[in-house]
């Protein structure tokens, strides 16, 4: 198996890392070669990528670790005076 000749599970996993800026240029080189003769990569690559674009153009609010402590908190209160 040559350098440039990856299987379709690294492929993807490559395409993954790549989505998050995580692939290395060797990794995207590996993976560049691997979607000239693999479909089904292409396929899900393109996916993955239309994915990402979507999810960055959600205007998607996140709570922090404090706020969920908080909610979990309240929610275990409330059940526990259900429970009684």
């Amino acid at each position: 198996m040559g350098l440039f000749n990856i299987n379709c599970d690294k492929a993807s996993h490559i395409c993954d890392k790549s989505q998050y800026n995580e692939a290395s240029l060797l990794d995207v080189l590996m993976l560049k070669t691997h979607l000239l003769f693999c479909k089904v990569c292409r396929y899900h690559s393109r996916k993955n990528c239309l994915l990402t674009k979507r999810l960055k153009s959600t205007d998607i609010h996140i709570l922090d670790d404090t706020s969920k402590a908080k909610m979990e908190k309240k929610l275990q209160t409330e059940l526990s005076k259900q429970q009684q």
